[in-house]
C-alpha cells in the first residue's frame, strides 16, 4: 500500500467515525509515510509521533488511531500528532492549540 492508498482507505473509514485528517496536507501525508515507514520497520502502523517500544504489546496504546486521539480531539479538536482532527478545527471554528502528551513516561 502506498501513501495516497492509505489516505484514501483512512479517509472514509475514519470519516465515518467524526475523524477528519488534517487540512496541512503536506503534514498529513509526512505522517502517513511514517505510519507506512513504521508498519514496515515494527510490523503495525504506531504513531510517527512517538517512541516506540518495538514491542507490538508495549506499544497497543500508540498504534494508529492510538487511543489517545478519541479524548485528544474531543478535548483538543486535533491529536497529539495532528493527523486527526475533528471537522470544526480544520473548518477553523475553534483554535489550533498545543495538545499535550497523554501517554505515561515509560509507554501504555
Amino acid at each position: 500500500m502506498n501513501v495516497e492508498e492509505l489516505y484514501e482507505f483512512l479517509k472514509g473509514t475514519q470519516e465515518a467515525k467524526g475523524y477528519f485528517f488534517n487540512r496541512d496536507l503536506p503534514r498529513t501525508f509526512d505522517l502517513l509515510r511514517g505510519l507506512l515507514e513504521n508498519k514496515e520497520r515494527y510490523g503495525y502502523m504506531c504513531c510517527p509521533c512517538r517512541l516506540a517500544a518495538e514491542d507490538r504489546n508495549r506499544d497497543r496504546d500508540i498504534i494508529c488511531p492510538c487511543v489517545y486521539r478519541e479524548p485528544d480531539v474531543a478535548e483538543y479538536g486535533s491529536c497529539y500528532c495532528g493527523l486527526y482532527v475533528s471537522r470544526e478545527w480544520n473548518e477553523g471554528k475553534i483554535p489550533e492549540v498545543y495538545v499535550p502528551e497523554r501517554r505515561p513516561p515509560a509507554g501504555g
